[in-house]
């Protein structure tokens, strides 16, 4: 990553004795998207609203391009926040709404009109500059929101849910249409969701954060295959996980026994964990293969009857019982539009690969 653009250090709030963001220290880059990633309650949106101002942090600092902010009134910083309800003004136009914060700098008539003009252009919205925002679907009231958020050029943009108000076609659409836009400007993104497939889509890296911290930073790719925790390995997408003894540890491989599956796992690297120690096991449902008959592989393979059947478009998702009592994920892909599938109640096979699971310690 390039040298830090926003710099967050030991950053605590405090409302009476609850602690909602406790001792949070993280580094941003100048133009990347950054995604706070976690349920309700986390902490997210107070941290968001630390970094635009509106909350004074209990303890720690916050700089931005190398200038102090921490007490900087949010009118003074050199950002905007985009806010879940967009906010507009419903008596305003959509070219007034975009224009409100330049009259409010006291630009002049012919420049604000210019850029007004210019930024609708940008996120598709001529042709509506007389509407109100009632007179607008919730997509393009979204798009105003951001014009209006994106129109003073602040050096950095706090979103807090953005897409949450729009139905799923339309998120999805949206996303890639945000991300243009950001490429396009070079802004800064800080973007608040609980959406774990919007932060997968459209972060350059994501924070995972429970109660007031962040458990892990990295990519959507390290997050999903290298989670450092049970709570982020679960939080992110589907997993199989189960507990086990970590009970061979060299260089090349590891052994885990799983009581729960009925085998022990083969993982082909070392995990460096005491010998004996109790560990987790996380499998992604996709990485798990199924067969009617039993494969050849010596290792990591179980059998089982399938107890559900999802199908869901491009991919099937099963539930298979072992005989051990516990249910595993499976998704197989829809490669072929006619396909052969499993069914109910039938007897399979699971099979995976050494590379397949990951061991969290925590």
């Amino acid at each position: 990553m390039s040298e830090a653009y926003i710099r967050i250090e030991q950053l605590t709030k405090r409302f009476g004795e609850f602690v909602a963001v406790r001792q949070v220290s993280l580094e941003i880059a100048k133009g990347e998207v950054f995604c706070l990633l976690g349920g309700s309650g986390c902490g997210k949106t107070t941290l968001l609203r630390m970094l635009a101002g509106f909350e004074e942090p209990s303890e720690g600092r916050v700089t931005i391009d190398g200038v102090d902010v921490t007490h900087v009134p949010p009118y003074e910083r050199p950002v905007n926040m985009m806010f879940q309800s967009y906010a507009l003004f419903p008596h305003m136009t959509v070219e007034q709404n975009v224009a409100f914060g330049l009259r409010q700098d006291g630009l002049r008539r012919a420049a604000i009109s210019s850029q007004v003009r210019d930024m609708l252009a940008l996120v598709q919205l001529e042709g509506y500059e007389k509407r109100k925002p009632h007179q607008l679907s919730g997509g393009q009231r979204q798009r105003v929101a951001l014009a209006r958020a994106l129109v003073k050029r602040p050096k950095l943009l706090l979103l807090d849910e953005p897409l949450g108000a729009l139905d799923k076609k339309l998120r999805e659409h949206t996303q890639f249409e945000l991300i243009k836009l950001q490429e396009q400007l070079g802004v800064t993104f800080v973007i608040v969701t609980h959406d774990q497939e919007e932060a997968m889509t459209l972060a350059t890296r994501i924070g995972v954060m429970r109660a007031g911290e962040i458990l892990q930073v990295g990519t959507p790719a390290d997050i999903y295959e290298f989670p450092n925790s049970r709570f982020v390995a679960d939080f992110i997408g589907s997993v199989n996980m189960m507990a086990g003894r970590l009970t061979v540890d060299e260089a090349d491989h590891a052994r885990i026994d799983c009581p729960e599956l009925g085998v022990s796992v083969y993982i082909d690297h070392g995990v460096s964990g005491p010998p004996d120690s109790s560990v987790s096991v996380a499998i992604r449902p996709e990485k798990i293969q199924m067969s009617a008959a039993k494969p050849a592989q010596p290792d990591n393979v179980v059998n089982g009857v399938i107890s559900g059947v999802a199908y869901l478009g491009g991919a099937t998702r099963y539930l298979v019982r072992l005989p051990t009592g516990l249910q595993l994920k499976v998704t197989a892909p829809n490669t072929h539009r006619h396909e052969e599938n499993f069914q109910q109640d039938e007897s399979v096979w699971l099979y995976w690969d050494g590379s397949a699971p990951v061991v969290v310690t925590r």
